[in-house]
């Protein structure tokens, strides 16, 4: 009974003193960061979170503290910058001290700091190099993956044209066209939409894509120092993810079976053949661990996002019949029904970009954006940020920043025309981030969206099940990733 009492009495006082130090703690860290609600104890500002709607959450906090605030995610100090100013002065104005890459806490699991997205320093550095310069050789930004876009878009079409107008999801169609394009660059192959394998890769991605857009997909962000013990949907997400490293793994190891080291066939072939000519450097960062995850790095994220968007796209458009009729009239008079679209007709097509952007601005698929970390004690609008402060640049937050989009809450096309009806910029358009850790797949997506979209249009009308009136644009959920609701559409064939 006495030692029973003793050890309850030795945790109690533990307890109290973890509590303490982490009080102390946080007072010391918040007296130089930026204002924020107060945290509790290790649950941080957890109570005025909302996980169902994170973003949002935030958004409310900076209504209180301003564009540069700090909130705690349970144990988790970040800093969050709203607004293009902000987000500008930060990533652009200080570009090389909040260059490094902060948590994401579900694909951290798996990437642990290696790949060319998650990892930090010289690793990321010489990764990100080689990933730009090999991408390029084998046709990125040029008439090559050009090429291969119109190939794949050729097949889409055939696919869609087999479901005979019958109303169906397009998630897995779309997914399946656009993770095709990035593959015959890492593996130097496409799938048939129909291939079991392919499509379990698919749902795989899916699944832990949107498992990031949860409320216990946010609660793992804040948690996940415990979380990844316990049972919960986090780990289903964790065997999707150890899913899609063995596909790649069997992937590699098909490659190194065949390897010529004179005539790479695809990224995973070069990634080897630099791995032979660095393999007396001691301090290499091209080892198999780092081919393995950088390949996941440019697979997941060359599908999920393009395809995303064009799914949110469609919506949009059914809900817009009208801004669909435009596209229909701009890609007759310009390209026609009897050729292919060209990248280069983007240039005589003003109304088509506007309303890419348009779907991308009010899509807001990464509306967190992926976050940052400084690289060394920062000075940032008088406040001192100290090396390895995590940053939140809140993407959505300048998408829909009113200083640039009159209507930032609506979809409208013309935040991108000006009073000529020609297509304009505008440096808030951020999808693909800014800065020294923007994404280097911006070329690629930008092409793939104008491609499928105009090739799609210039084949079919869109038609859906239930009136316009009733079909909903507000997101499914919101996390780190934004993902459309379900819908069914129907393919017509154009007269």
């Amino acid at each position: 009974m006495l030692a029973s009492g003793l050890l309850l009495g030795a945790l109690f006082f533990c307890l109290s003193v973890l509590v303490v130090l982490s009080v102390w703690r946080q007072r010391k860290v918040r007296s130089r960061l930026p204002p924020g609600p107060t945290p509790l104890p290790f649950i941080g500002n957890y109570l005025r979170l909302n996980t169902e709607q994170m973003y949002d959450s935030l958004m409310k906090i900076g209504e209180k503290y301003g564009s540069v605030f700090t909130v705690h995610l349970g144990p988790r100090i970040v800093i969050v910058l709203t607004g293009y100013e902000a987000v500008k002065e930060a990533l652009v104005d200080q570009a090389e001290e909040f260059s490094g890459r902060g948590e994401q806490a579900t694909f951290n699991w798996i990437f642990e700091d290696f790949g060319v997205v998650f990892s930090n320093g010289e690793r990321s550095r010489q990764l990100r190099r080689f990933s730009i310069t090999t991408l390029r050789d084998f046709g990125m930004g040029k008439r090559g993956i050009e090429e291969r876009i119109q190939e794949e878009a050729g097949f889409l079409i055939e696919a869609m044209r087999g479901t005979k107008g019958a109303p169906i999801d397009p998630t897995f169609m779309l997914s399946c066209t656009v993770s095709n394009v990035i593959c015959s660059i890492v593996f130097g192959d496409r799938f048939e939409y129909e291939d079991k394998q392919f499509l379990s890769m698919l749902q795989m991605m899916l699944g832990s894509f949107q498992f990031t857009s949860t409320s216990m997909g946010q609660l793992y962000e804040m948690f996940s120092g415990v979380m990844k013990h316990l049972p919960g949907p986090q780990k289903q997400a964790f065997k999707e993810l150890r899913g899609l490293e063995a596909f790649i793994t069997e992937k590699v190891q098909e490659n190194q079976a065949t390897l010529d080291p004179n005539s790479p066939r695809n990224f995973i072939d070069s990634f080897l053949i630099k791995m032979q000519e660095e393999k007396e450097n001691p301090n290499t960062e091209f080892f198999i661990k780092n081919l393995i995850m950088t390949a996941l790095n440019l697979f997941f994220a060359g599908t999920e996002t393009v395809s995303t968007t064009l799914r949110y796209g469609f919506l949009l458009l059914m809900k817009h019949p009208e801004v669909e009729a435009k596209i229909h009239e701009e890609i007759d008079q310009v390209i026609g029904r009897n050729r292919s679209p060209k990248f280069e007709d983007k240039a005589k097509m003003p109304y088509t970009e506007a309303v890419i952007h348009e779907i991308q601005r009010f899509g807001n698929i990464i509306p967190m954006g992926v976050s940052r970390r400084v690289t060394k004690d920062t000075k940032f609008r008088g406040y001192l940020l100290p090396k390895g402060t995590e940053v939140y640049p809140i993407l959505g937050s300048v998408l829909r920043d009113p200083n640039f989009f009159a209507c930032p809450e609506a979809f409208n096309p013309q935040h991108f025309l000006d009073e000529k009806g020609q297509f304009q910029k505008s440096d808030a358009f951020v999808p693909f981030s800014i800065g020294k850790r923007y994404c280097f797949g911006e070329g690629l997506a930008r092409m793939e969206l104008f491609l499928f979209l105009t090739t799609i249009l210039q084949n079919f009308r869109f038609q859906s099940p239930i009136p316009k009136e009733a079909i909903d644009i507000s997101p499914k959920m919101v996390g780190f990733a934004t993902i459309p609701r379900s819908y069914t559409i129907s393919f017509l064939p154009r007269g």
